[in-house]
Protein backbone atom coordinates (compact mmCIF):
# COMPACT_ATOMS: atom_id res chain seq x y z
CA UNK A 1 0.00 0.00 0.00
CA UNK A 2 1.12 3.62 -1.03
CA UNK A 3 2.29 5.72 1.88
CA UNK A 4 0.60 8.82 2.83
CA UNK A 5 3.85 11.37 0.87
CA UNK A 6 3.28 8.96 -1.92
CA UNK A 7 2.62 10.90 -5.60
CA UNK A 8 -1.03 10.38 -7.25
CA UNK A 9 -1.52 8.20 -9.63
CA UNK A 10 -0.65 9.85 -13.42
CA UNK A 11 -4.32 9.03 -14.04
CA UNK A 12 -6.00 11.18 -11.17
CA UNK A 13 -3.23 13.97 -12.05
CA UNK A 14 -4.15 17.55 -13.67
CA UNK A 15 -3.09 19.00 -16.17
CA UNK A 16 -1.55 15.43 -18.09
CA UNK A 17 -3.63 17.45 -20.70
CA UNK A 18 -4.63 20.74 -21.70
CA UNK A 19 -7.74 19.61 -21.52
CA UNK A 20 -7.66 18.39 -17.77
CA UNK A 21 -7.61 21.18 -16.12
CA UNK A 22 -7.26 21.05 -11.81
CA UNK A 23 -11.22 21.43 -11.09
CA UNK A 24 -11.70 18.38 -13.24
CA UNK A 25 -13.10 15.62 -11.34
CA UNK A 26 -13.26 12.79 -14.14
CA UNK A 27 -15.55 10.02 -12.46
CA UNK A 28 -17.74 13.03 -11.68
CA UNK A 29 -17.78 14.63 -15.21
CA UNK A 30 -18.38 10.57 -16.68
CA UNK A 31 -21.37 10.07 -14.48
CA UNK A 32 -22.90 13.35 -15.66
CA UNK A 33 -22.70 12.83 -18.87
CA UNK A 34 -24.10 9.63 -18.49
CA UNK A 35 -26.76 10.45 -16.58
CA UNK A 36 -27.74 13.16 -19.28
CA UNK A 37 -27.73 10.32 -22.21
CA UNK A 38 -29.95 7.93 -20.17
CA UNK A 39 -32.50 10.40 -19.54
CA UNK A 40 -32.21 11.97 -22.97
CA UNK A 41 -32.49 7.86 -24.06
CA UNK A 42 -35.95 8.34 -22.08
CA UNK A 43 -37.46 10.67 -24.41
CA UNK A 44 -35.90 9.33 -27.63
CA UNK A 45 -36.12 6.65 -28.04
CA UNK A 46 -37.76 6.04 -24.73
CA UNK A 47 -41.20 8.03 -24.88
CA UNK A 48 -41.29 7.81 -28.66
CA UNK A 49 -41.70 4.38 -28.39
CA UNK A 50 -43.62 4.13 -25.86
CA UNK A 51 -45.96 7.35 -27.56
CA UNK A 52 -46.04 5.10 -30.96
CA UNK A 53 -46.85 1.84 -29.79
CA UNK A 54 -49.78 2.84 -26.36
CA UNK A 55 -51.65 5.18 -29.29
CA UNK A 56 -54.42 3.87 -32.03
CA UNK A 57 -52.01 2.32 -34.83
CA UNK A 58 -54.00 5.62 -37.13
CA UNK A 59 -51.95 7.79 -34.92
CA UNK A 60 -48.45 5.71 -33.93
CA UNK A 61 -46.45 8.01 -36.54
CA UNK A 62 -47.77 11.03 -35.37
CA UNK A 63 -47.52 10.20 -31.43
CA UNK A 64 -43.88 9.53 -32.28
CA UNK A 65 -42.75 12.44 -34.08
CA UNK A 66 -44.52 15.08 -31.55
CA UNK A 67 -41.82 13.87 -29.25
CA UNK A 68 -39.20 12.94 -31.66
CA UNK A 69 -39.77 16.74 -32.86
CA UNK A 70 -40.45 18.33 -29.20
CA UNK A 71 -36.99 17.16 -28.26
CA UNK A 72 -35.19 18.43 -31.35
CA UNK A 73 -36.64 21.96 -30.92
CA UNK A 74 -35.85 21.81 -26.91
CA UNK A 75 -32.03 21.80 -27.88
CA UNK A 76 -31.62 24.27 -30.11
CA UNK A 77 -33.89 26.94 -28.02
CA UNK A 78 -32.34 25.75 -24.74
CA UNK A 79 -28.39 26.99 -25.93
CA UNK A 80 -29.78 29.51 -27.89
CA UNK A 81 -31.67 31.60 -25.03
CA UNK A 82 -33.52 28.98 -22.42
CA UNK A 83 -30.96 27.90 -20.33
CA UNK A 84 -29.10 31.49 -19.16
CA UNK A 85 -32.63 32.14 -18.90
CA UNK A 86 -32.81 28.45 -16.04
CA UNK A 87 -29.86 28.73 -14.58
CA UNK A 88 -27.83 31.91 -15.52
CA UNK A 89 -27.67 35.23 -13.66
CA UNK A 90 -30.74 36.49 -12.01
CA UNK A 91 -33.06 38.77 -14.00
CA UNK A 92 -36.37 38.20 -11.68
CA UNK A 93 -36.81 36.44 -8.70
CA UNK A 94 -37.80 33.74 -10.83
CA UNK A 95 -36.09 34.41 -13.99
CA UNK A 96 -32.71 34.01 -14.88
CA UNK A 97 -30.95 36.49 -18.01
CA UNK A 98 -31.38 35.00 -21.30
CA UNK A 99 -28.38 34.48 -23.29
CA UNK A 100 -26.18 31.43 -25.66
CA UNK A 101 -24.61 28.90 -24.05
CA UNK A 102 -22.85 28.26 -27.16
CA UNK A 103 -19.25 29.77 -26.59
CA UNK A 104 -15.93 28.04 -26.44
CA UNK A 105 -14.89 30.56 -23.34
CA UNK A 106 -18.19 29.79 -21.37
CA UNK A 107 -18.54 26.26 -22.14
CA UNK A 108 -14.85 25.07 -21.17
CA UNK A 109 -14.69 26.86 -17.80
CA UNK A 110 -15.93 24.79 -14.35
CA UNK A 111 -19.32 24.47 -14.32
CA UNK A 112 -21.61 27.20 -11.61
CA UNK A 113 -25.30 27.94 -11.09
CA UNK A 114 -24.46 32.00 -10.37
CA UNK A 115 -27.60 32.37 -8.56
CA UNK A 116 -27.50 29.76 -6.39
CA UNK A 117 -25.26 31.16 -3.05
CA UNK A 118 -27.44 30.99 0.07
CA UNK A 119 -27.50 33.35 2.82
CA UNK A 120 -28.20 33.12 6.66
CA UNK A 121 -30.91 36.09 7.47
CA UNK A 122 -27.82 37.97 9.34
CA UNK A 123 -26.30 38.16 5.83
CA UNK A 124 -23.66 35.62 6.63
CA UNK A 125 -23.02 33.00 3.61
CA UNK A 126 -24.80 29.36 4.59
CA UNK A 127 -24.34 27.35 1.11
CA UNK A 128 -21.66 28.66 -1.58
CA UNK A 129 -22.49 28.67 -5.31
CA UNK A 130 -23.41 24.86 -6.96
CA UNK A 131 -19.49 24.88 -8.59
CA UNK A 132 -19.63 20.75 -9.77
CA UNK A 133 -16.18 19.38 -10.50
CA UNK A 134 -16.63 19.41 -14.52
CA UNK A 135 -17.32 21.57 -17.77
CA UNK A 136 -20.41 24.16 -18.42
CA UNK A 137 -20.60 21.94 -21.88
CA UNK A 138 -21.50 19.10 -19.29
CA UNK A 139 -23.85 21.09 -17.13
CA UNK A 140 -25.87 22.91 -19.92
CA UNK A 141 -26.23 19.15 -21.45
CA UNK A 142 -27.72 17.76 -18.30
CA UNK A 143 -30.29 20.14 -17.65
CA UNK A 144 -31.06 20.27 -21.80
CA UNK A 145 -32.21 17.06 -21.50
CA UNK A 146 -34.72 17.49 -18.09
CA UNK A 147 -35.89 20.49 -20.34
CA UNK A 148 -36.40 17.99 -23.06
CA UNK A 149 -38.68 15.68 -21.38
CA UNK A 150 -40.70 17.89 -19.62
CA UNK A 151 -41.96 19.00 -22.86
CA UNK A 152 -41.97 15.49 -24.10
CA UNK A 153 -44.66 14.48 -21.45
CA UNK A 154 -47.01 17.73 -22.20
CA UNK A 155 -47.46 16.66 -25.75
CA UNK A 156 -48.94 12.85 -24.07
CA UNK A 157 -52.07 15.21 -23.06
CA UNK A 158 -52.77 16.04 -26.73
CA UNK A 159 -52.10 13.48 -28.48
CA UNK A 160 -54.58 12.29 -31.80
CA UNK A 161 -55.63 15.83 -32.59
CA UNK A 162 -52.70 18.55 -32.06
CA UNK A 163 -52.03 20.02 -35.38
CA UNK A 164 -48.57 19.57 -35.95
CA UNK A 165 -47.94 23.01 -36.98
CA UNK A 166 -49.18 24.30 -33.86
CA UNK A 167 -46.88 22.15 -32.17
CA UNK A 168 -44.07 23.40 -33.77
CA UNK A 169 -45.18 26.91 -32.25
CA UNK A 170 -45.88 25.69 -29.18
CA UNK A 171 -42.87 24.17 -28.33
CA UNK A 172 -40.51 27.22 -28.37
CA UNK A 173 -43.04 29.01 -26.22
CA UNK A 174 -43.80 26.74 -23.50
CA UNK A 175 -40.13 26.09 -23.05
CA UNK A 176 -39.77 30.13 -22.77
CA UNK A 177 -42.41 31.15 -20.94
CA UNK A 178 -43.33 28.23 -18.79
CA UNK A 179 -40.27 26.16 -18.11
CA UNK A 180 -37.80 28.44 -17.49
CA UNK A 181 -39.80 30.28 -14.65
CA UNK A 182 -40.25 26.84 -13.16
CA UNK A 183 -36.35 25.86 -12.83
CA UNK A 184 -34.75 29.11 -12.07
CA UNK A 185 -37.02 29.38 -9.23
CA UNK A 186 -36.48 25.81 -7.65
CA UNK A 187 -33.20 25.10 -9.15
CA UNK A 188 -31.34 28.01 -10.39
CA UNK A 189 -31.62 29.84 -7.62
CA UNK A 190 -34.74 32.00 -7.58
CA UNK A 191 -37.21 32.63 -4.73
CA UNK A 192 -38.36 28.86 -3.62
CA UNK A 193 -35.04 27.60 -3.89
CA UNK A 194 -33.32 30.34 -1.51
CA UNK A 195 -36.48 29.76 0.63
CA UNK A 196 -35.79 25.82 0.61
CA UNK A 197 -38.30 24.29 -0.97
CA UNK A 198 -37.43 20.57 -2.05
CA UNK A 199 -37.76 19.28 -5.45
CA UNK A 200 -34.84 16.99 -6.11
CA UNK A 201 -34.78 16.33 -9.41
CA UNK A 202 -38.35 17.59 -10.98
CA UNK A 203 -41.08 16.48 -9.31
CA UNK A 204 -42.69 20.33 -9.63
CA UNK A 205 -40.27 21.64 -12.25
CA UNK A 206 -40.57 19.28 -14.64
CA UNK A 207 -43.80 16.39 -13.74
CA UNK A 208 -46.20 19.24 -12.04
CA UNK A 209 -45.77 21.36 -14.47
CA UNK A 210 -45.94 19.21 -17.61
CA UNK A 211 -49.12 17.68 -16.20
CA UNK A 212 -51.09 20.65 -15.50
CA UNK A 213 -49.65 22.41 -18.85
CA UNK A 214 -50.59 19.10 -20.51
CA UNK A 215 -53.92 19.37 -18.97
CA UNK A 216 -54.60 23.45 -19.90
CA UNK A 217 -53.34 23.20 -23.26
CA UNK A 218 -55.72 19.52 -24.08
CA UNK A 219 -58.63 21.79 -22.85
CA UNK A 220 -57.53 24.61 -25.76
CA UNK A 221 -56.98 22.06 -28.51
CA UNK A 222 -60.15 20.09 -27.79
CA UNK A 223 -61.18 16.70 -27.97
CA UNK A 224 -60.26 13.49 -30.24
CA UNK A 225 -62.76 12.41 -32.64
CA UNK A 226 -65.99 10.97 -30.55
CA UNK A 227 -65.03 7.61 -32.39
CA UNK A 228 -61.29 7.66 -30.84
CA UNK A 229 -62.39 8.99 -27.44
CA UNK A 230 -64.78 5.66 -27.67
CA UNK A 231 -61.80 3.17 -28.74
CA UNK A 232 -58.74 3.93 -28.52
CA UNK A 233 -56.53 0.59 -28.41
CA UNK A 234 -52.30 0.41 -28.02
CA UNK A 235 -50.94 -0.73 -31.68
CA UNK A 236 -48.16 -2.69 -29.67
CA UNK A 237 -48.44 -3.47 -26.12
CA UNK A 238 -44.90 -5.17 -26.35
CA UNK A 239 -43.35 -1.65 -27.48
CA UNK A 240 -45.11 0.17 -25.20
CA UNK A 241 -43.39 -1.96 -22.36
CA UNK A 242 -40.17 -1.83 -24.62
CA UNK A 243 -40.37 2.08 -24.22
CA UNK A 244 -41.44 1.80 -20.39
CA UNK A 245 -38.27 -0.21 -19.56
CA UNK A 246 -36.23 2.67 -21.46
CA UNK A 247 -37.92 5.13 -18.77
CA UNK A 248 -37.68 2.97 -16.07
CA UNK A 249 -34.05 2.34 -16.43
CA UNK A 250 -33.46 5.67 -17.65
CA UNK A 251 -34.45 7.39 -14.50
CA UNK A 252 -31.22 6.25 -12.47
CA UNK A 253 -29.90 9.41 -14.51
CA UNK A 254 -32.74 11.08 -13.98
CA UNK A 255 -32.68 10.92 -9.82
CA UNK A 256 -28.94 9.69 -9.53
CA UNK A 257 -27.59 12.62 -12.10
CA UNK A 258 -28.95 15.39 -9.57
CA UNK A 259 -26.61 15.56 -6.52
CA UNK A 260 -24.22 16.96 -9.89
CA UNK A 261 -21.68 14.19 -8.07
CA UNK A 262 -21.28 10.97 -8.48
CA UNK A 263 -21.60 10.68 -4.23
CA UNK A 264 -23.42 8.78 -1.87
CA UNK A 265 -26.56 11.13 -1.86
CA UNK A 266 -26.53 9.70 -6.05
CA UNK A 267 -26.47 6.12 -4.94
CA UNK A 268 -29.11 7.13 -2.59
CA UNK A 269 -31.64 8.40 -4.78
CA UNK A 270 -30.66 5.31 -7.38
CA UNK A 271 -32.15 2.87 -4.85
CA UNK A 272 -34.80 4.36 -3.70
CA UNK A 273 -35.92 5.03 -7.16
CA UNK A 274 -36.29 1.84 -7.87
CA UNK A 275 -37.58 0.73 -4.77
CA UNK A 276 -40.59 3.47 -4.81
CA UNK A 277 -41.40 2.33 -8.63
CA UNK A 278 -41.19 -1.32 -8.11
CA UNK A 279 -43.42 -0.45 -5.01
CA UNK A 280 -46.20 1.46 -7.16
CA UNK A 281 -46.42 -1.23 -9.98
CA UNK A 282 -47.67 -3.89 -7.89
CA UNK A 283 -49.54 -1.65 -5.66
CA UNK A 284 -51.64 -0.39 -9.08
CA UNK A 285 -51.68 -4.17 -10.48
CA UNK A 286 -52.98 -5.51 -7.04
CA UNK A 287 -55.98 -2.99 -7.58
CA UNK A 288 -56.65 -3.63 -10.98
CA UNK A 289 -56.77 -7.48 -10.18
CA UNK A 290 -59.35 -6.33 -6.69
CA UNK A 291 -61.73 -3.90 -8.46
CA UNK A 292 -61.59 -5.26 -12.14
CA UNK A 293 -60.52 -9.03 -11.62
CA UNK A 294 -57.65 -8.54 -14.30
CA UNK A 295 -53.93 -7.56 -14.18
CA UNK A 296 -53.91 -4.48 -17.01
CA UNK A 297 -50.15 -4.63 -18.49
CA UNK A 298 -50.77 -0.57 -19.17
CA UNK A 299 -52.02 0.07 -15.85
CA UNK A 300 -48.53 -1.77 -14.85
CA UNK A 301 -47.35 0.50 -16.74
CA UNK A 302 -49.04 3.60 -15.18
CA UNK A 303 -48.25 2.75 -12.06
CA UNK A 304 -44.73 2.41 -12.68
CA UNK A 305 -44.43 5.72 -14.00
CA UNK A 306 -46.22 7.35 -10.99
CA UNK A 307 -43.52 5.66 -8.55
CA UNK A 308 -40.92 7.16 -10.44
CA UNK A 309 -42.58 10.41 -10.75
CA UNK A 310 -43.55 10.57 -6.96
CA UNK A 311 -40.36 9.28 -6.01
CA UNK A 312 -38.16 12.68 -7.81
CA UNK A 313 -38.81 15.04 -5.77
CA UNK A 314 -37.42 13.60 -2.42
CA UNK A 315 -35.27 10.68 -4.21
CA UNK A 316 -31.85 11.38 -2.31
CA UNK A 317 -33.59 13.05 0.53
CA UNK A 318 -35.33 9.99 2.25
CA UNK A 319 -34.92 6.61 4.19
CA UNK A 320 -35.40 3.31 2.02
CA UNK A 321 -38.84 2.87 4.33
CA UNK A 322 -40.15 6.29 3.25
CA UNK A 323 -39.49 4.84 -0.52
CA UNK A 324 -41.86 2.11 -0.33
CA UNK A 325 -44.53 3.95 1.71
CA UNK A 326 -44.37 6.53 -1.35
CA UNK A 327 -44.80 3.45 -3.54
CA UNK A 328 -48.07 2.56 -2.05
CA UNK A 329 -49.13 6.30 -2.30
CA UNK A 330 -48.25 6.61 -5.33
CA UNK A 331 -49.41 2.64 -6.79
CA UNK A 332 -53.09 3.95 -4.83
CA UNK A 333 -53.82 7.45 -5.35
CA UNK A 334 -53.27 8.28 -8.83
CA UNK A 335 -55.07 5.08 -9.69
CA UNK A 336 -57.99 6.55 -7.52
CA UNK A 337 -57.89 10.00 -9.45
CA UNK A 338 -57.88 8.25 -13.26
CA UNK A 339 -60.15 5.21 -12.08
CA UNK A 340 -62.73 6.22 -10.11
CA UNK A 341 -62.90 10.34 -10.44
CA UNK A 342 -61.29 9.89 -13.60
CA UNK A 343 -64.74 8.62 -14.39
CA UNK A 344 -67.04 10.83 -12.14
CA UNK A 345 -65.83 14.41 -12.43
CA UNK A 346 -67.50 16.20 -15.67
CA UNK A 347 -64.15 18.02 -16.12
CA UNK A 348 -62.34 14.76 -16.63
CA UNK A 349 -65.16 14.31 -19.36
CA UNK A 350 -64.74 17.78 -20.94
CA UNK A 351 -60.71 18.09 -20.85
CA UNK A 352 -59.55 14.99 -23.61
CA UNK A 353 -56.08 14.34 -21.60
CA UNK A 354 -55.16 11.26 -23.88
CA UNK A 355 -52.77 9.27 -21.68
CA UNK A 356 -53.62 10.95 -19.05
CA UNK A 357 -51.07 12.64 -17.85
CA UNK A 358 -52.55 14.63 -15.15
CA UNK A 359 -52.76 12.20 -13.71
CA UNK A 360 -49.20 10.41 -13.72
CA UNK A 361 -47.55 13.44 -13.59
CA UNK A 362 -49.48 15.91 -11.92
CA UNK A 363 -50.90 14.00 -9.18
CA UNK A 364 -48.15 12.19 -8.56
CA UNK A 365 -45.86 14.86 -8.60
CA UNK A 366 -47.30 17.23 -5.94
CA UNK A 367 -48.63 13.94 -3.82
CA UNK A 368 -44.39 13.64 -4.21
CA UNK A 369 -43.22 16.90 -3.07
CA UNK A 370 -46.03 17.19 -0.24
CA UNK A 371 -44.83 14.16 0.71
CA UNK A 372 -41.31 15.18 0.76
CA UNK A 373 -42.47 18.30 3.53
CA UNK A 374 -43.32 15.12 5.67
CA UNK A 375 -40.37 12.73 4.90
CA UNK A 376 -37.50 14.11 3.98
CA UNK A 377 -34.68 13.16 6.49
CA UNK A 378 -32.86 15.75 8.35
CA UNK A 379 -28.74 14.27 7.71
CA UNK A 380 -29.75 13.07 3.92
CA UNK A 381 -31.46 16.99 3.13
CA UNK A 382 -28.23 18.22 4.37
CA UNK A 383 -25.91 16.68 2.17
CA UNK A 384 -28.06 18.40 -1.00
CA UNK A 385 -29.87 21.45 0.03
CA UNK A 386 -29.13 24.91 0.41
CA UNK A 387 -31.36 25.33 3.70
CA UNK A 388 -28.92 23.14 5.42
CA UNK A 389 -31.66 22.84 8.65
CA UNK A 390 -34.35 21.45 6.62
CA UNK A 391 -36.02 18.34 7.58
CA UNK A 392 -39.27 16.49 6.79
CA UNK A 393 -42.45 16.51 9.61
CA UNK A 394 -41.81 13.10 10.86
CA UNK A 395 -38.06 14.46 12.59
CA UNK A 396 -40.02 16.81 14.66
CA UNK A 397 -39.23 20.81 15.33
CA UNK A 398 -40.84 23.58 13.64
CA UNK A 399 -38.76 23.22 10.65
CA UNK A 400 -40.63 20.33 9.70
CA UNK A 401 -43.65 21.81 10.03
CA UNK A 402 -42.59 24.87 8.36
CA UNK A 403 -41.26 22.22 5.09
CA UNK A 404 -44.85 21.25 4.18
CA UNK A 405 -45.91 24.70 3.94
CA UNK A 406 -42.90 25.60 1.36
CA UNK A 407 -44.01 22.68 -0.66
CA UNK A 408 -47.74 23.63 -0.54
CA UNK A 409 -46.73 26.75 -1.89
CA UNK A 410 -44.11 25.74 -4.11
CA UNK A 411 -46.64 23.23 -5.79
CA UNK A 412 -48.88 25.99 -5.61
CA UNK A 413 -46.84 28.16 -8.11
CA UNK A 414 -45.91 25.83 -10.11
CA UNK A 415 -49.71 24.84 -11.08
CA UNK A 416 -50.88 28.67 -11.28
CA UNK A 417 -48.04 29.69 -13.25
CA UNK A 418 -48.75 26.97 -15.80
CA UNK A 419 -52.39 27.32 -15.83
CA UNK A 420 -52.21 30.94 -16.67
CA UNK A 421 -48.96 30.84 -19.22
CA UNK A 422 -50.11 27.77 -20.94
CA UNK A 423 -53.28 29.23 -21.74
CA UNK A 424 -52.36 32.17 -23.03
CA UNK A 425 -49.54 30.36 -25.33
CA UNK A 426 -52.75 28.51 -26.75
CA UNK A 427 -54.64 31.92 -27.61
CA UNK A 428 -51.64 33.03 -28.87
CA UNK A 429 -51.13 30.13 -31.18
CA UNK A 430 -54.69 29.36 -31.92
CA UNK A 431 -54.23 33.30 -33.55
CA UNK A 432 -51.87 31.82 -36.10
CA UNK A 433 -52.37 28.71 -36.24
CA UNK A 434 -55.39 25.99 -35.77
CA UNK A 435 -54.55 24.26 -32.51
CA UNK A 436 -56.57 20.97 -33.55
CA UNK A 437 -56.82 19.28 -36.94
CA UNK A 438 -58.92 19.19 -39.65
CA UNK A 439 -62.09 16.34 -39.43
CA UNK A 440 -60.57 14.76 -42.19
CA UNK A 441 -57.15 14.62 -40.84
CA UNK A 442 -58.96 12.95 -37.31
CA UNK A 443 -60.45 10.60 -39.37
CA UNK A 444 -57.62 9.24 -41.29
CA UNK A 445 -54.73 9.83 -39.16
CA UNK A 446 -50.81 9.65 -39.88
CA UNK A 447 -51.94 8.98 -44.02
CA UNK A 448 -53.37 12.41 -43.77
CA UNK A 449 -50.92 14.52 -41.68
CA UNK A 450 -47.77 13.02 -42.88
CA UNK A 451 -48.19 10.60 -45.97
CA UNK A 452 -47.15 8.01 -43.67
CA UNK A 453 -48.11 5.04 -41.76
CA UNK A 454 -46.38 2.63 -39.06
CA UNK A 455 -47.76 -0.20 -40.41
CA UNK A 456 -47.88 -1.28 -43.88
CA UNK A 457 -50.80 -3.58 -43.28
CA UNK A 458 -54.55 -3.05 -43.27
CA UNK A 459 -56.76 -0.40 -42.29
CA UNK A 460 -58.12 0.10 -39.05
CA UNK A 461 -61.54 -1.84 -38.62
CA UNK A 462 -60.33 -4.15 -41.55
CA UNK A 463 -60.28 -7.55 -41.50
CA UNK A 464 -57.21 -9.44 -43.67
CA UNK A 465 -58.62 -11.38 -46.17
CA UNK A 466 -55.82 -13.61 -47.40
CA UNK A 467 -58.05 -15.10 -50.57
CA UNK A 468 -60.02 -13.32 -52.63
CA UNK A 469 -64.00 -14.31 -52.74
CA UNK A 470 -64.41 -18.38 -52.64
CA UNK A 471 -61.09 -19.39 -54.17
CA UNK A 472 -58.73 -21.73 -52.49
CA UNK A 473 -54.78 -21.30 -51.80
CA UNK A 474 -54.15 -24.18 -54.24
CA UNK A 475 -52.95 -22.26 -57.34
CA UNK A 476 -54.84 -19.09 -56.84
CA UNK A 477 -53.45 -15.24 -56.47
CA UNK A 478 -53.49 -14.15 -52.62
CA UNK A 479 -55.41 -10.97 -52.41
CA UNK A 480 -53.35 -7.73 -51.35
CA UNK A 481 -53.46 -6.70 -47.71
CA UNK A 482 -51.03 -3.91 -47.71
CA UNK A 483 -53.18 -0.69 -46.69
CA UNK A 484 -51.28 1.21 -49.55
CA UNK A 485 -53.28 -1.07 -51.87
CA UNK A 486 -56.46 -0.86 -50.31
CA UNK A 487 -57.84 2.38 -51.53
Amino acid sequence: MAGAGAPLPVAYQAWTSLAVPDWLNKGDNAWQMVSATLVGIQSMPGLVILYGSIVKKKWAVNSAFMALYAFAAVVICWVTWAYKMSFGDKLLPFWGKAGPALGQKFLIKQAALPATPHYYNTGALETAEIEPYYPMATMVWFQCVFAAIAVVILAGSVLARMNFKAWMMFVPLWLTFSYTIGAFSLWGGGFLFQWGVMDYSGGYVIHLSSGVAGFTAAYWVGPRSKKDRERFPPNNVLLTLTGAGLLWLGWAGFNGGDPYSANIDSSMAVLNTNVCAATSLLVWTWLDVIFFNKPSVIGAVQGMITGLVCITPVAGLVQGWAAIVMGVLSGSVPWYTMMVLGKKLTIFQIVDDTLAVFHTHAVAGLLGGILTGFLAEPRLSSLFLAVTNSRGAVYGGSAGGVQILKQLVGGLFVIGWNLVATSIICVVVKLVVPLRMTDEELLIGDDAVHGEEAYALWGDGEKLSLYKDDTTQHGMAMASSGATQVV
